[in-house]
C-alpha cells in the first residue's frame, strides 16, 4: 500500500469517526477499491482511530480535565477525600464513561480473532449498515429528546456502553450506535452526539494502543500483502487528526438544528452499493 493510498484511507477516518455511518466499514471498503486491492486490516483501522480520538480529546479538553477533576474529588478516598459530593454532574459523568466502556473492552478482548476475520466479511457489514440504519430512523422519530447530558443516569450509560459494544462489527457504527441508544432512552439529538465522544475516548485509545504494541511493535508476524507499513499508518493517522477535529465542530452544530435522516439514507445507499459490489466482483467479500 503506497502513502497516498494511506492519506486517503486517514481522511476517509477522518471524516467518517465521528458520523452515524461506520468507519470501520469505510475503511473496509475504501481500502479494497484503492489499487493495491487490500483489506488494511482492523490493526490498522484501530490504530489510525487513535488520531480521531486525540481529535476529541483536543476539542473536549476543558470537558475532559473537569470531568476528571471532580471524579477524582468525589472519591471517597484519596487525597482529595469528599472534596466534592458524589451526586456532582461532573463526577458522575466520569463513572458513567468508566462504567460504559466496560462492554467493549470485555467484549473487544474475547471476541479479537472474530473482530479480525469473521466479522469483516462484507455481507455482514451491509446488513449491519441496513439494519442500524432503520435503528437510527425510528430512535430519531420516536424519541422523546428531553434529557440532557446531566440527566443521564446509570443504566443510561450501561444500555449506551453496550450499543458501543457492537461497533466490533464493521457496519454497525460506534458513534451511530451510541448515539441510536441515547435517542431511545430520550437524549436531545446534541446530548447524545456529545456523551457518544465522551464515551469513546477510554475504549477508542486503549483499542488503538492495544493494537499498535500487540499487532505491531511487538508482533514477529511477517506484514501481509498489501498491509500499510508503521510510517504510512503514522501518517494516515495523523491525516485523521485534522480532519476529524474539523468533523467534530460541523457534526455538532449540524445536529443543533438538523435530524440524523441523512445518514439513514447515506447508510441504506451504501449497503446496497456493497452489496452490488461484491455480487459484480468488484469487492471480494472476505477479508
Amino acid at each position: 500500500m503506497t502513502w497516498w493510498e494511506t492519506i486517503i484511507l486517514g481522511i476517509v477516518q477522518g471524516l467518517t469517526e465521528f458520523l452515524p455511518i461506520s468507519s470501520s466499514a469505510h475503511i473496509r471498503i475504501v481500502g479494497e477499491l484503492l489499487p493495491s486491492g487490500a483489506d488494511p486490516g482492523a490493526a490498522f483501522t484501530a490504530i489510525t482511530q487513535l488520531g480521531t480520538e486525540a481529535a476529541v480529546v483536543v476539542y473536549f479538553r476543558k470537558d475532559i480535565a473537569r470531568i476528571i477533576s471532580h471524579w477524582v474529588q468525589a472519591l471517597p478516598f484519596g487525597p482529595w477525600k469528599r472534596r466534592l459530593p458524589a451526586s456532582d454532574p461532573d463526577a458522575r459523568m466520569g463513572w458513567f464513561v468508566i462504567v460504559g466502556s466496560i462492554p467493549i473492552v470485555v467484549l473487544g478482548l474475547v471476541l479479537e480473532t472474530w473482530i479480525d476475520t469473521t466479522f469483516r466479511h462484507l455481507f455482514i457489514t451491509a446488513a449491519m449498515l441496513a439494519g442500524f440504519a432503520v435503528l437510527l430512523l425510528v430512535a430519531d422519530r420516536t424519541g422523546r429528546q428531553t434529557k440532557d447530558l446531566a440527566d443521564v443516569t446509570w443504566s443510561d450509560a450501561i444500555l449506551m456502553g453496550l450499543a458501543q459494544s457492537l461497533a466490533l462489527v464493521p457496519g454497525v457504527s460506534r458513534s451511530g450506535g451510541t448515539i441510536t441508544m441515547g435517542l431511545f432512552l430520550g437524549l436531545k439529538r446534541a446530548a447524545a452526539a456529545r456523551i457518544s465522544f465522551l464515551l469513546a475516548v477510554p475504549a477508542v485509545l486503549g483499542s488503538g494502543l492495544y493494537k499498535l504494541l500487540s499487532d505491531v511493535l511487538l508482533s514477529d508476524a511477517e506484514p501481509l500483502p498489501g498491509e500499510p507499513s508503521l510510517g504510512a499508518t503514522f501518517l494516515a493517522t495523523v491525516v485523521a487528526f485534522v480532519v476529524g477535529y474539523a468533523v467534530i465542530s460541523w457534526f455538532l452544530k449540524f445536529v443543533e438544528t438538523r435530524t440524523y435522516i441523512p445518514f439513514v439514507v447515506y447508510r441504506i445507499i451504501l449497503a446496497v452499493v456493497v452489496v452490488g459490489l461484491v455480487l459484480g466482483g468488484v469487492l471480494s467479500a472476505t477479508a
